[in-house]
């Protein structure tokens, strides 16, 4: 039988036309998000999002809703089937993630537990 694997990471529509805003002005073709996971927080991962000039060898690289979009090899399996949204709310705008790999999560929102491996756990600073 064949085993469907899930996307690594999807975009919202919110979250591709705000990436797209913020790098309308750039005239390097190859800029794009760079999400990524490193170990800390408050629940024993991190993620992080940068923008990015361009992939390194080590990336896997994306296409999501026209935007590129990198992972390096260590967060690929960290991050599959996750999708990444932009909210703009009466509490604050910024883009978050929800990642079905996600066990438990802490309140500053970029913190996550998975169920093989739980990292170091280490305070919350917001």
């Amino acid at each position: 039988m064949l085993e469907i694997q899930p996307t690594v990471v999807s975009l919202t529509d919110a979250a591709a036309s705000k990436l797209r805003d913020l790098t309308a002005e750039e005239t390097n073709p190859q800029i794009g998000l760079r999400v990524y996971v490193y170990s800390g927080g408050c629940s024993g991962f991190r993620y992080g999002m940068m923008l990015e000039d361009a992939p390194t060898a080590e990336d896997k690289i994306l296409e999501a809703n026209g935007v590129k979009v990198y992972v390096d090899g260590n967060s690929v399996e960290l991050l599959k089937g996750a999708q990444i949204d932009y909210v703009d709310t009466l509490m604050g705008a910024g883009f978050t993630v929800n990642n079905p790999n996600a066990v438990a999560a802490c309140g500053c929102g970029s913190s996550f537990r998975t169920a093989e491996d739980t990292g170091s756990p280490k305070g919350c600073s917001h």
